[in-house]
């Protein structure tokens, strides 16, 4: 961190314009005047809402598409080239097609959620075949019920695919949403604050918005990585129970 603000204030130095590009103190500056402000807690939280909304929609849309199209080969033929199609379209373009569609508050959701859904999809397709296959099949010949084959084998295999595809899908759905935000400008938004003050040419105020965008996403992807820790465990905890009833 701190050789990233000495490269800041040595770049600032030598283009001599907080217009363009202004110092660390600048940017610090504004960030306090924004602290005070009612607007500022109101963008945080409309902007958060909508981030959560729209992964909450990547999650649910992901996982139940991704799993069965992990099981059911005609569900990923059948998903394959929507979700071609969906990476291979540009998210600005997205974001402006959505302006035609929907109001300015649900513009960044619908966008966050065409671009991260692929994400957890693609991790939900490729966690279904991450369980050991001989296993599987012993268990099925054993007469396990399928319950507990899910639930012991398929689950606990495909978690780190998993929480590394909802990992990325968080951040993304950050970075879209704000980026949508900028476009559609609803109100109570970080990105309408971040788009006002750049039309007011205040360069310092632009980098205090994009500040705040990436703390605010720092912190939701640690503590998402603080539940993964904690489901894993739990999960590990579950595959260990019956291990131990068998030693007493």
């Amino acid at each position: 961190m701190a050789a990233f603000l000495a490269v800041w204030q040595l770049a600032a130095a030598l283009v001599k314009s907080n217009l363009i590009l202004p110092r660390p103190w600048e940017a610090g500056l504004a960030l306090w005047h924004l602290l005070g402000g009612a607007g500022f807690w109101g963008a945080v939280a409309g902007t958060m809402l909508r981030v959560l909304e729209a992964f909450a929609f990547s999650l649910c849309f992901g996982l139940g598409s991704g799993a069965l199209s992990g099981f059911y080969p005609e569900v990923k033929a059948f998903m394959s080239p929507f979700i071609t199609g969906v990476r291979a379209t540009p998210v600005l373009a997205l974001i402006l097609l959505a302006m035609f569609w929907f109001p300015s508050t649900q513009v960044p959701v619908f966008s966050a959620v065409l671009m991260a859904f692929p994400v957890i999809y693609t991790s939900a397709e490729t966690g279904g075949h991450a369980a050991e296959q001989r296993l599987v099949q012993m268990a099925e010949l054993f007469h396990v019920p399928k319950t507990t084959i899910f639930w012991r084998l398929r689950v606990p295999s495909a978690l780190p695919y998993l929480f590394s595809g909802a990992k990325n899908a968080l951040g993304l759905s950050w970075k879209v949403v704000v980026a949508g935000e900028v476009l559609a400008q609803p109100r109570m938004a970080l990105g309408t604050g971040m788009q006002d003050a750049r039309l007011s040419l205040e360069t310092p105020t632009v980098f205090a918005w994009a500040i705040t965008t990436i703390l605010l996403c720092g912190l939701t992807e640690y503590f998402f990585g603080l539940l993964a820790t904690k489901l894993s465990a739990k999960f590990r905890q579950m595959e260990e129970a019956p291990d131990r009833r068998g030693e007493q």
